[in-house]
């Protein structure tokens, strides 16, 4: 039998059972390969220490710091009622600033014996706060004593790795680890092709490993990052260039629209002309579709900035050319809220077969989980003959029953709502591969798009509309300021007023069931952490208090589909002055008549959500306003990120900085297939310049040799990236 090689080893052959189970189940390291690409976050030099003015709240974190103080106080307790209970107190520096530590019970007497004023070490913990000031209880903590034949220089110089770490294994301890497997380096194979690692003057991949684990000078830290980093495009880059390789050789029915067909009727009666954007958005869609080989296209267009229109008249081409197209939403009340715009929109031309219905008409029907049994059968009927050139459907287009006369066009709203089994399944509904066209209303910046929609073309709209209004946006410092929230309660009344509608948007529905799966918390982690606002409680509230005598109603994920959408019927007619809803309002909800938006503490949605939500007021005439209700301090990184969604209304300024806030891993993860991000060296915000140059040479190295038969190392190097859950999203794009 063949030795494993090195990288593949298990890690519990090397380390032992009890280290090799932490890694695997709180770091996600199973090997010998994993743990050496488990890269330092960053470098501590142990004469220069880490700022302690800048913890971050709640993270675990390492700290290289000098005992300023220690004092042992003694206090009764339930357990030490006589005054026999211990508390440590030990306040450390690092000249930015100073942090308590403390250790209680049998727990002080080591560090009371080793921690003394003086000392230099490395401590780890979860940063709390009690009594207003920052603090870690019970520490781990490392003593850093210079060996015998190290000198004071050396020893102080030194690049002390700081690792990714958890609770249960701190990051020394990950160091120590690292030391015993980081031989096995030199057995890396290298991904990169010669040529082009010479070209761009990079370390092998063996010399990188060496360098970022146990650097000497920080040259060394910077020529393994480049090195580590164009591994990481690359290889990503090459996966997605093979996609796209193996997408054009794929098979693909032209779809071209008839000159005096539906799409030049319903284009002839228009009662606006289409922005510069949407027409050069369409005729791109156009080409594509035209062609003998699948389209995959992304769209991204800023909220309101009329993607459905695009979206519509792209269906409707494929109408034209004897073809049918599916709009898959998702959720229920988007799906009815498109199949409403779509008719409305297309009028009699959306009654194919029906009286009344004009020559070129098609029929445009829905198709959701919550139908009555007949109209879903009549449904099934019309899409297995032909008569329903637009279906218009959540994942229940997906069900085995639903068969099409002849899928020609599949459009995706909200991308990343969608699993990729279900847009894989969507399209294996066609007797050739559909063409595929992908909506978001996320904004994307272009080194995100690259990275995770890689294998799609992408279209971006980033006009209004004429007769769309600008949004004012503020923040509403409820804490601080309580005289804002009941003015903002005025400003609600005030639309209501002039004949408007308003929402009020709350991060939860408040039926849980409290308590039930409650953790006990100190008192100050109730104080950090009440739970968030909920639509039922504060409906109750808005309705007795400020907001009596207006028509407030409630809407949320969890009422019955048919009670959901006699709801939004009555918004939309105007019978409802205000909505108290959860976030099932942020895609596709459009109320002309809406103007004004409170949302409840904003603090709890990220950056995109905010602006999503937002973007379902001022879509008429009227000029919309915006409040994000907020308790948190005006220094904190969450009003921060609030002050941000209120100086711009650009989708794309929003989401660079969403995206410097969270990790890459999140985006990518989320995007790609839900597992953790194979990024740990690339930012995708920072690197443009790698992502750009490696996506060239990737489509260079696949369009010369598909199937890397030359670069065996290089197809070793994308299996352990595309492990099988991620090779079925790339395969299923």
């Amino acid at each position: 039998m063949d030795p494993v090689p090195a990288l593949d080893e298990p890690l519990k052959k090397v380390l032992g059972p009890a280290t090799a189970k932490v890694m695997a189940e709180h770091l996600g390291l199973h090997t010998v390969g994993d743990l050496l690409h488990h890269y330092p976050r960053r470098y501590e030099e142990r004469g220069q220490l880490t700022h302690l003015a800048d913890l971050p709240m709640d993270e675990h974190v390492t700290v290289v710091a000098q005992v300023a103080d220690a004092r042992l106080h003694t206090f009764a307790s339930s357990r030490a009622p006589r005054g026999k209970g211990q508390r440590l107190e030990v306040t450390i520096t690092d000249g930015s600033g100073r942090l308590q530590l403390v250790f209680f019970g049998a727990g002080v007497h080591k560090p009371h014996k080793e921690l003394l004023p003086g000392t230099r070490a490395m401590f780890a913990g979860k940063v709390s706060v009690f009594n207003r000031r920052l603090q870690l209880a019970h520490p781990a903590y490392e003593l850093l004593r210079g060996d015998a034949e190290e000198t004071v220089e050396t020893w102080a110089g030194a690049l002390i790795p700081i690792y990714p770490a958890t609770a249960k294994l701190e990051s020394w301890k990950i160091g120590k680890a690292l030391q015993t497997v980081l031989p096995s380096a030199q057995e890396a194979a290298d991904p990169l092709p010669g040529p082009l690692r010479e070209g761009r003057g990079l370390v092998t991949l063996p010399e990188a490993l060496l360098k970022i684990h146990r650097p000497h000078t920080k040259a060394d830290i910077e020529e393994a990052r480049a090195r580590l980093k164009w591994d990481e495009a690359f290889v990503l880059q090459v996966a997605l260039a093979r996609r796209r390789h193996a997408d054009a050789q794929l098979p693909a029915v032209p779809r071209r629209p008839r000159p005096d067909g539906i799409l030049a009727a319903f284009d002839g009666r228009l009662p606006f002309t289409l922005t510069e954007g949407q027409r050069k958005v369409s005729e791109e869609i156009f080409a594509d579709l035209a062609t003998d080989h699948p389209m995959h296209r992304l769209l991204q267009g800023e909220v309101g900035s009329g993607k459905t229109m695009v979206a519509l008249r792209a269906m409707l081409a494929v109408v034209d050319a004897g073809g049918q197209a599916a709009m898959l939403a998702p959720t229920e009340v988007l799906a009815q809220q498109h199949h409403r715009s779509v008719t409305e929109m297309m009028g009699d031309l959306a009654q194919g077969g029906m009286l009344g219905g004009a020559d070129d008409a098609t029929k445009v029907v829905l198709l959701t989980g919550s139908m009555g049994a007949a109209a879903r059968r009549q449904a099934l009927l019309d899409l297995a003959t032909g008569e329903a050139g637009i279906v218009i459907g959540t994942h229940a287009l997906i069900e085995d029953k639903v068969q099409f006369h002849d899928l020609g066009l599949v459009v995706v709203d909200e991308q990343h709502r969608f699993g990729v089994e279900q847009r894989d399944a969507l399209r294996g509904k066609g007797k050739q591969p559909p063409h595929l066209l992908v909506m978001t209303a996320t904004p994307i910046p272009r080194t995100v798009a690259m990275t995770v929609f890689g294998d799609l073309e992408t279209s971006v709209l980033d006009q209004l509309p004429a007769g769309r209004s600008p949004i004012a946006s503020h923040v509403v410092p409820a804490a601080d300021k309580p005289h804002f929230l009941a003015r903002a309660w005025e400003r609600v009344r005030e639309e209501v007023e002039k004949g408007h509608q308003a929402y009020v948007v709350c991060p939860r529905i408040g039926d849980e069931e409290d308590g039930a799966k409650a953790k006990k918390k100190s008192p100050e982690d109730e104080a950090e952490k009440r739970p968030p606002l909920a639509v039922l409680d504060t409906a109750d509230q808005l309705a007795r208090g400020p907001l009596a005598g207006l028509r407030v109603d409630v809407l949320h994920g969890r009422m019955p589909p048919d009670d959901k959408d006699a709801v939004m019927r009555r918004f939309a007619a105007g019978e409802v002055d205000v909505l108290v809803a959860t976030t099932v309002i942020e895609v596709g909800v459009n109320v002309p008549n809406a103007t004004a938006m409170v949302i409840m503490d904003a603090d709890r949605f990220g950056v995109s959500q905010l602006h999503q939500l937002r973007g379902r007021v001022g879509r008429g005439s009227a000029p919309g306003l915006c409040l994000l209700v907020t308790e948190m301090p005006e220094a904190s990184p969450a009003r921060q990120r609030l002050n941000a969604v209120a100086s711009t209304l650009d989708g794309f300024e929003l989401s660079r900085i969403d995206l410097e806030q969270r990790r890459e891993g999140d985006v990518l993860g989320q995007a790609q297939s839900g597992t953790r991000s194979s990024l740990r060296m690339l930012a995708v915000i920072d690197d443009e310049e790698v992502i750009a140059e490696a996506r060239e040479e990737a489509a260079r190295i696949v369009a010369s040799d598909p199937d890397l038969e030359r670069l065996p190392a290089l197809r070793t190097a994308l299996d352990a990236l595309l492990d099988e859950e991620r090779e079925q999203y790339l395969e299923k794009g």
